[in-house]
């Protein structure tokens, strides 16, 4: 039972810990792509604009879409921001306004 709880411990130690070793890009995402909005589908809606995301290894484009704001809430975009040497993605998120 014991050397069950200590393979346990040490399996979720290790994916906890795992989860911190994140690797951040040194160098900035290229430029963003110009993309064509389709019709905005109503009047609640909001273009969440496409960015580039790090996949560990290189960058992937991320399409813009259109996305039905919550009642009262403003969209604050995501961005990428450079932090020490590294590039750190800033997620988008909903605000009251």
């Amino acid at each position: 039972m014991k050397k069950i709880a200590l393979i346990t411990l040490i399996t979720m130690a290790f994916f906890v810990l795992a989860g911190c070793l994140v690797t951040h890009p040194a160098t900035a995402p290229p430029p963003a792509k110009k993309e064509i909005r389709s019709a905005k589908p109503g009047p609640m809606f909001v273009w969440i604009t496409g960015h580039w995301k790090w996949t560990g290894s290189n960058y992937s484009w991320i399409s813009g879409h259109w996305l039905k704001a919550p009642k009262g809430k403003v969209r604050v975009q995501g961005h990428w921001k450079k932090r020490g040497s590294n590039w750190v993605w800033i997620s988008g998120h909903w605000k009251r306004r």
